[in-house]
């Protein structure tokens, strides 16, 4: 700054040296001249010049003012310089998402990403705002807007550390100690499980049930029927717990009853019995007359003495639900049978993702018990939520334990749902990508024309489609909601829903399913899908009625399972279209063609006799020539010689010709006389029963 201060000072004060010696070289030669013209010509002269003190004033000021503003110059430059250009913008993006999501996340208007997408690879005309835009664009976009990229994740939780329950070590053989077998009954509906329980047990199971079936048990083999598709089933259930088999074949008081043909049929499905080579026990039973039902417990009884069944009863209990329901003054209640342990009033139990505090316990009379040990059914009152059947039972040491392991595997089945929908959304993320690869395949080599063009075609024949399109949607639909006494029952009748196949006539739509009596929400739920509630077991009161008439839903209640399916069958035949049915009234042969003339018309008439039944004028008529059918449609005249008749029967002649004159008839062919009739739709669903 010295510098350049000194060099303004040095030309300001050159620039003043400058003018004084000029204002002096002019006063001198005003001098002389006045001097001249003094006497003749008197002039006043104004002083053209500054004074001296005058210059020193104004560069005084000047220079003042020059070095204020070279200072504050100076102050400036040394503050730290600012970056010339701004900080780039971050944009969070994800993999599949649309044109419309990258413009809101860049806070940009659609045009933009459109703008950054030109004159590249992608078909700029095929974007829009709902489009998916693959990586590579995502990132060509972010570029030329100079903005940063970001790529998103799941929100990452911190690592919690596992709080699950599990079972215990295998205990010290040392330990164990005899216990008794669980026996499960299964066959086909039908078979006399419940009569053969009734009779074992001496208690009225069967009694107090319609039908003879009781779903808390299984199913069973009749000798009558032989083997059915529950019984191969069974079968398999038998194999896949890897368990031993012993064959009850009941009904074997009946006069049709061939024991020999179910053995046989059994060995397709390799269960060979001992009178064939192999090692399973098979027992003659009759369960209503009680024949040889004590062979078949002496049988279960030898097998399980040959497996040497031992259990463990010291320790934290574990065990199995077998059923579970809700009690109206109870709560929620579970069945279960104790595996290891014994169970005791006040212990703390977790079972799938409910917990309980022991509050009661009974047997399988109903009658109240302090202890259960292994291998010992009991009912179990305390739950906080109801379990499902097949939940493991562990015991915990204490209700915050309990509370700790419900959350974690509340908490392992959200992580395993983010899982699904994340590997979800990357299949529909990448058929997207294929699809829209091979539409860039497809116009890749076209002239933007051309393209534009076809897109027009297609995006026309695409509205020619929207009816058809609603046609689909408006296909029928059945919503159901069903409603169990117990837990087992309804998973019994969804896994039967779970084999409907027959969605090309009728949609079936499981809308809820749950465990209790129907309720209010149920009716609401039903209301709002149109659907029809069933009910298994179950009550509806008076109120809950008159709700579901008063809205027009329908409650339809069973107290035998394949009862409600026959009912489901009929709800959705009763939603299918009525189909068309030709009956045959009458059969003729053409014997002979030839014409006539109507006016200044030739009408083709067909010479035929009455082969079968009879021709009815008013009925409809078919062609049919080599066994196809070449014409339908009604008669313009029926005549027998040359009266005109509206019936003509068996064995008799007539002339006739048809309401389409275009068609020409051959010796030969045949003329059908049939009516159409309307016939309810049935559902070809067969649920096995």
């Amino acid at each position: 700054m010295n510098l350049k201060m000194l060099k303004l000072e040095n030309l300001l004060r050159c620039h003043a040296v400058f003018r004084q010696l000029h204002s002096l070289g002019q006063r001198r030669m005003l001098a002389q001249w006045s001097h001249v013209f003094s006497s003749a010509y008197p002039v006043w002269t104004a002083q053209p010049c500054v004074w001296p003190w005058q210059t020193d004033l104004v560069i005084g000021a000047a220079l003042s003012q020059y070095r204020l503003l070279v200072t504050k110059k100076e102050e400036r430059s040394q503050k730290p310089p600012l970056s010339s250009t701004k900080s780039k913008k971050e944009v969070e993006v994800w993999i599949g998402m649309t044109v419309e999501e990258l413009a809101r996340a860049m806070e940009k208007d659609i045009d933009c990403v459109f703008e950054a997408l030109m004159n590249t690879d992608i078909d700029i005309d095929s974007l829009e705002a709902h489009s998916h835009l693959d990586e590579v664009w995502i990132k060509e976009v972010i570029k030329k807007t100079r903005m940063k990229l970001k790529w998103s994740k799941l929100k990452q939780d911190k690592v919690r550390e596992n709080k699950d329950a599990v079972r215990r070590p295998q205990a010290d053989p040392a330990l164990l100690i005899p216990r008794s077998p669980v026996v499960t009954i299964m066959g086909h509906v039908d078979h006399g499980k419940t009569t053969l329980l009734d009779k074992l047990r001496k208690t009225q199971v069967a009694a107090m049930e319609a039908g003879g079936i009781t779903q808390h048990i299984g199913a069973f083999l009749a000798a009558d029927d032989g083997v059915m598709k529950q019984t191969v089933e069974s079968i398999q259930h038998a194999r896949d717990a890897q368990v031993p088999i012993v064959l009850a074949i009941n009904k074997c008081d009946k006069a049709e009853a061939d024991p020999e043909k179910v053995k046989k049929e059994l060995l397709a499905y390799d269960v060979v019995c001992e009178d064939y080579g192999g090692d399973v026990q098979a027992v003659h039973i009759s369960a209503v007359t009680g024949d040889n039902l004590m062979a078949l417990a002496e049988a279960t009884i030898a097998l399980a003495e040959m497996l040497e069944l031992k259990a463990d009863p010291t320790g934290p209990v574990e065990g199995t639900v077998i059923e579970s329901f809700t009690d109206k003054g109870r709560g929620p209640v579970t069945t279960a049978i104790i595996q290891r342990g014994t169970l005791r009033k006040g212990s703390i139990l977790v079972a799938g993702k409910s917990w309980a505090k022991v509050r009661l316990m009974f047997d399988e009379n109903g009658k109240p018990i302090q202890e259960a040990y292994p291998s010992m059914p009991v009912g179990i009152i305390g739950w906080r939520d109801l379990p499902s059947a097949g939940d493991e039972i562990l015991e915990v040491e204490s209700e915050p334990r309990a509370r700790a392991v419900v959350d974690w595997r509340k908490y392992e089945q959200e992580q395993e749902k983010n899982k699904e929908d994340l590997k979800i959304l990357e299949e529909k993320r990448k058929e997207h990508q294929e699809a829209h690869q091979k539409a860039r395949e497809k116009y890749g080599t076209l002239h933007w024309k051309e393209r534009s063009f076809l897109k027009y075609q297609e995006k026309k024949e695409q509205k020619l489609l929207k009816p058809k399109e609603k046609e689909e949607r408006d296909s029928p639909v059945l919503p159901i909601i069903i409603k169990g006494d117990v837990d087992g029952s309804v998973e019994a009748i969804v896994d039967i829903m779970n084999t409907y196949d027959a969605s090309h006539e009728c949609e079936l739509q499981l809308v809820h399913f749950g465990v209790g009596d129907v309720s209010e929400n149920d009716v609401n739920l039903a209301e709002t899908f149109h659907g029809v509630i069933y009910g298994f077991n179950v009550n509806a009161g008076n109120v809950i009625q008159k709700s579901a008439a008063k809205k027009g839903v329908k409650i339809k209640l069973h107290k035998i399972i394949y009862r409600l399916i026959e009912d489901v069958q009929e709800e959705l035949s009763f939603r299918l279209p009525c189909t068309v049915e030709e009956n045959p009234i009458g059969e003729a042969s053409i014997l002979a063609t030839f014409t006539v003339t109507e006016g200044k018309k030739k009408v083709p008439v067909a010479g035929c006799r009455v082969q079968k039944g009879q021709l009815e004028k008013q009925k409809k008529f078919k062609l049919i020539r080599n066994r196809d059918v070449i014409w339908k449609g009604s008669l313009t005249s029926l005549k027998h010689h040359k009266d005109d008749i509206s019936v003509i029967k068996s064995g008799m002649d007539c002339g006739l010709s048809l309401s389409e004159e275009k068609i020409e008839f051959k010796v030969g062919d045949e003329i059908i006389c049939y009516e159409e009739k309307e016939v309810p739709g049935k559902t070809s669903w067969d649920p096995g029963f």
